[in-house]
């Protein structure tokens, strides 16, 4: 059922049309697109402050402004290494469905997706290895058995497009940055032309998927989806908070850094801002089930 609403739908061949024609049109060589130098300032911004995760916190208050910039490089070198680690992912995952039966009306757009996306991978292995001496390793997590198994890859281009979005929020923010190195800000520029693309088609496809799915599943199986993203939401925001980039930056007790970090009063309103439209959208299709009210003699 879900092929033929994939196959049907005159909505998504017209997006996949004009973004194929995009992508076309709006090709780069990312080998010759950048000049990238022997080295960044130190005394700089790597990262929009507000982008990082002890901004406005009592830890930024009790780091110089040495420090902050210190820890800005790394939390750059660190959101460029999820960049690789879910670039990998969603390779993977995409390139095993290209040319299959239920996926046979998007392959063509695929093409230019896969394309895209190992050429970002490149380029953010690039800047971590250049500028940071390595890529952090894939945090653990955010990989569970997917429930139920109907939903597979219903949940497999949620996921990509939830790590898209929250990428892009950092992408579209830095791009404008005049704070930041020009290296810095063409790299989140470009990155953010293509991702708009992807998001635009991820949209789509996601509540595609999610309306051949909703017409078969109990109110068990929509509960298990919302609790699955609200999950790798909450997994996707957390890898931004690394306890070794705390310690490459110098600042002691690096895993409590974290933990008040994660437990301060700052994260629910970033995490908000983070996926603010991340969240709308699945709350709007359904696949994120609002919070029910507390009764009032509990709240």
């Amino acid at each position: 059922m879900t092929t033929a609403l994939i196959d049907t739908s005159k909505r998504l061949r017209e997006i996949l049309d004009r973004l194929s024609s995009m992508s076309i049109e709006d090709y780069y060589n990312p080998y010759q697109m950048f000049d990238w130098p022997d080295s960044l300032p130190q005394d700089m911004w790597w990262m929009s402050p507000e982008l990082t995760t002890a901004h406005g916190t009592e830890i930024a208050a009790e780091l110089s402004q040495e420090q902050l910039y210190r820890l800005s490089k790394y939390e750059s070198i660190n959101f460029y290494s999820l960049n690789v680690h879910g670039i990998r992912e969603l390779l993977i995952e995409v390139t095993g469905r290209i040319h299959t039966d239920e996926f046979a009306t998007p392959s063509e757009f695929f093409h230019h997706f896969i394309g895209e996306e190992n050429e970002h991978m490149w380029f953010f292995a690039q800047f971590c290895l250049r500028y940071g001496g390595k890529i952090y390793k894939q945090p653990r997590g955010g990989a569970e058995t997917i429930p139920p198994n109907n939903a597979a890859s219903l949940l497999v281009f949620a996921r990509i497009l939830i790590f898209e979005e929250l990428v892009d929020h950092f992408n579209s923010t830095m791009a404008l940055d005049e704070r930041l190195d020009d290296t810095i800000r063409k790299i989140n520029r470009i990155h953010h032309q293509d991702e708009s693309r992807h998001i635009a088609f991820g949209r789509e496809l996601v509540r595609i998927l999610f309306e051949g799915f909703r017409e078969h599943a109990t109110p068990e199986d929509l509960t298990q989806v919302s609790d699955y993203l609200k999950r790798y939401m909450a997994y996707s925001f957390e890898s931004l908070f690394s306890p070794q980039v705390y310690k490459d930056a110098g600042i002691p007790n690096p895993l409590e850094v974290r933990r008040r970090l994660l437990t301060g009063p700052r994260r629910p309103e970033f995490e908000a801002q983070v996926f603010r439209k991340t969240h709308s959208f699945l709350t709007k299709h359904g696949l994120i089930q609002a919070e029910a009210a507390a009764p009032e003699g509990v709240r």
